[in-house]
């Protein structure tokens, strides 16, 4: 490996011999270096290479700003994250992640804290992604002895649902917040049936199709509507058989159309009045 850019003591960036880039760290590993020598090999303790040339480097820019153990304990978060989730997660959590803790903790010092006003939201809807926010926090209580705000959960669950879906924080927020909306128009539609148990199966599996409904809808990817007869009598059955909750997809089309200026497709109203009928399946009634 040869020096690209001595970064401090203890980073390179380096290029190997077949031109792609890597960060490379090691005690005393940049020390009197210079562009354009090797490395050896026996000096460099972690190597971190990204698949994607742009994130790589984000990853060399994120190394020169922020402190080294900072990334090392991200690294050791994300390893408790990757065993809790089923779903592969984008190489730029290590970035994104690294970098809202470190500045969380740089906050922290100056006696800065941030509320999240998503926080009860992201814990009803993002509930595995926010006790891992929280077993975060723990961890770097425990590894910085920086006690962060517990509203940091809630970022951190963000950007750990952010890197399950490969979208950006902007985005994250707004699924967030469409979800709530929608969640609001289902509960006042519904309201004289019941409540629902937000803690049920049913009402989990309803979230987890709006996350991804709202992530087609925010990338211009929603299910199209199909020219065939046979699909447009299933979505005129579905209309009919089941009314009520067709016109509930119907107020929430309509919430999206006034907040974000999009329009359903047809495919996707059917699908929402599916998940309608079975968690309204799940009503019970309100407590007096």
């Amino acid at each position: 490996m040869r020096i690209k850019k001595v970064i401090n003591n203890n980073i390179l960036c380096v290029i190997d011999e077949k031109g792609i880039e890597s960060i490379v760290t090691g005690r005393g590993l940049g020390f009197g270096r210079k562009v354009g020598q090797f490395v050896d090999p026996e000096a460099v303790e972690k190597v971190y290479r990204m698949e994607d040339k742009t994130v790589q480097h984000r990853l060399r820019e994120l190394v020169e700003q922020i402190p080294l153990e900072h990334l090392r304990l991200t690294e050791s978060l994300i390893e408790e994250i990757r065993a809790a989730v089923r779903q592969p997660l984008n190489e730029s959590l290590l970035i994104t992640l690294a970098d809202h803790i470190s500045f969380a903790i740089q906050r922290k010092a100056q006696g800065i804290e941030f509320k999240n006003p998503l926080a009860g939201s992201i814990f009803c809807y993002y509930p595995t992604e926010y006790h891992l926010g929280q077993k975060c926090l723990d961890m770097i209580r425990d590894t910085c002895g920086v006690e962060l705000n517990p509203d940091e959960a809630a970022f951190i669950a963000l950007h750990i649902v952010n890197a399950e879906l490969n979208t950006d924080m902007s985005e994250m927020y707004d699924i967030t917040r469409l979800i709530d909306g929608a969640v609001e128009v289902v509960e006042y539609f519904y309201r004289d049936r019941g409540v629902f148990d937000r803690e049920s199966l049913d009402f989990s599996r309803f979230v987890v199709h709006l996350r991804y409904f709202a992530q087609r809808l925010f990338q211009d990817k929603m299910i199209p509507d199909s020219s065939s007869e046979e699909d447009a009598a299933f979505r005129a059955t579905i209309a009919r058989s089941c009314a009520e909750h067709y016109k509930c997809a119907q107020c929430i089309a309509a919430y999206i159309q006034n907040t974000w200026h999009k329009d359903l497709s047809q495919e996707e109203l059917v699908y929402l009045t599916i998940h309608l009928k079975r968690v309204a399946g799940g009503l019970r009634p309100a407590t007096p």
